[in-house]
């Protein structure tokens, strides 16, 4: 590989972005095409669903698209017992996970053993790993001090999935302190309140089920980066 195409391949790795790696099987030739390129790339519908699916392989008889995905990141705020069953769930799923509480007496290493755990606020652990639109942000503590900051992060970063734990009313008085931080309804719309799929949940280790499954979901139907981008202008 040329090298200033792995150079530009290891930028793009490095910044948590996707790209595919174009080869032509019968020359040899090769170019980078970042996922803010692919909607004008002659190849874009085949582009997006290898993006889609984040599988490498032939396209046709002569070219072969190298995807590179970021690591999906599911970042948890709250170390508590919904976290403790996500967390060997979400590693088994092919997950990177992290949990952000400032409450030392629940982020002890003892409680999650193995698992990247953050005993400090989350406005300080964001400020050096930011959140970005491979991550997925699982609000669980119940306290707005805590969890609405992230929730707001998510919604800025088009994380994509935002989910928080909570009774609808509970939410509804969440959505009111979301609006007076400035963020419009179609924003907070994203945030799945109640969090988790449907499916009659209520033991913690079931609650870690559905939220797994609406992370998944939502990797998978994720959109690209060009109807992201309509939704910011639209903002």
């Amino acid at each position: 590989m040329d090298l200033a195409l792995l150079e530009a391949l290891n930028e793009e790795r490095l910044a948590r972005r996707a790209c595919i790696l174009v080869t032509d099987l019968t020359s040899g030739s090769q170019r980078l095409i970042r996922e803010a390129e692919v909607e004008a790339d002659e190849l874009a519908p085949d582009l997006s669903k290898a993006l889609q699916s984040g599988k490498s392989g032939r396209l046709g008889g002569d070219l072969f698209l190298n995807v590179h995905l970021p690591p999906p990141r599911i970042v948890v705020i709250g170390a508590a017992h919904i976290s403790q069953a996500l967390a060997p769930m979400a590693e088994l799923a092919g997950f990177d996970l992290e949990i952000i509480d400032p409450r030392t007496a629940f982020a002890t290493p003892e409680r999650f053993p193995g698992i990247r755990l953050q005993a400090e606020w989350p406005e300080l652990v964001l400020k050096d790993r930011p959140l970005d639109s491979y991550c997925a942000l699982v609000a669980v503590t119940h306290d707005p001090k805590i969890d609405d900051l992230p929730l707001i992060e998510a919604i800025k970063a088009g994380c994509f999935y935002i989910g928080a734990l909570g009774s609808r009313k509970t939410h509804a008085k969440r959505l009111e302190r979301l609006a007076a931080a400035g963020l419009p309804d179609h924003k907070t719309a994203r945030i799945e309140a109640p969090i988790g799929l449907d499916i009659g949940a209520a033991t913690p280790a079931e609650i870690a089920v559905a939220i797994l499954g609406s992370v998944i979901s939502a990797f998978r139907k994720r959109k690209m980066h060009a109807e992201r981008r309509g939704e910011t202008e639209a903002s």
